[in-house]
Order: C-alpha cells, then sequence, then structure tokens
C-alpha cells in the first residue's frame, strides 16, 4: 500500500472516530434526552468540528487543513481528564456541583463503574490526538 492510501485510511480513521463520538453525544442528548453539563458544552464545541476538520483534510488529501484538529483533541484531552477527575474524584468533585444548570459531577451513565460520557469524550480525544501525531510524524516532508 503506498504512503498516500495509508495517509487517507489515517485520515478516514481520525474523521470516524470523530464522527462516532459527535454520534454518541447527539444519541446521548437528543434520544435519551440527557441534559449536557457545562463542561460537555465545551467538549462538544472542540468535537463537532473535528468531523468537519478532518473530512476536509480527507476530501482534499492534505494534512495541513487538519492542523487545527490536532490543537482542539489536545485541549479536549485536557478538558475531558479534568471533567472525568470531577466525576470520579472526590478532591475535584464539589468543584462540579456548581457547574450549572446540570451538575458537571452528574454521571448519566457510569458502565463498569468508570465509563462515563467524560471517559467516552476523553478516549476519543485521545485517539484522534495519538492518531494525528503518528500521522505527522510518519508523512512529514511527504
Amino acid at each position: 500500500m503506498d504512503h498516500s492510501k495509508k495517509k487517507e485510511n489515517f485520515l478516514l480513521g481520525i474523521w470516524g472516530i470523530a464522527a462516532v463520538a459527535t454520534a454518541g453525544s447527539l444519541f446521548f442528548s437528543e434520544i435519551m434526552g440527557y441534559e449536557p453539563c457545562e463542561l460537555c458544552w465545551y467538549q462538544r464545541i472542540l468535537m463537532y468540528p473535528l468531523v468537519v476538520i478532518y473530512g476536509t483534510a480527507l476530501l482534499k488529501k492534505d494534512l495541513s487543513i487538519a492542523l487545527p484538529g490536532l490543537v482542539m483533541s489536545g485541549i479536549g484531552m485536557c478538558l475531558s481528564a479534568y471533567h472525568y477527575g470531577i466525576q470520579k474524584l472526590p478532591a475535584l468533585s464539589e468543584a462540579g456541583g456548581s457547574c450549572g444548570l446540570v451538575p458537571c459531577n452528574f454521571q448519566y451513565v457510569n458502565y463498569f463503574g468508570f465509563i462515563t460520557i467524560p471517559f467516552l469524550a476523553g478516549t476519543a480525544f485521545i485517539l484522534i490526538f495519538i492518531a494525528h501525531v503518528v500521522l505527522l510524524k510518519q508523512y512529514r516532508g511527504k
């Protein structure tokens, strides 16, 4: 497989992660009726454009278009980690109680005792960030 096809497949994978994360957040709010907290809104603000950013990079076959996605996914990782900490760490839990209409320490889902909505968002941001860094390292100057 040539380099350009590998790069396209990587971009398609990144786009797919962003698309699934976006669809998942819309499922939780629009289908399940879960009202997003303030930190969830910020994570959405960082995730939703990634579908367009990586989709455009994929269609144009140009990784440089996606550079804002690297920055946004990096910020999203940190924000999701903080939000998850608010939900799971007693020392941070009080900070999430006054987050807004829906407290940021509230857990709509808690699969297996650790998978919450910020955990899912954080996983997507981490995967996108790592895949983008791998792409940059492999295709620097190509």
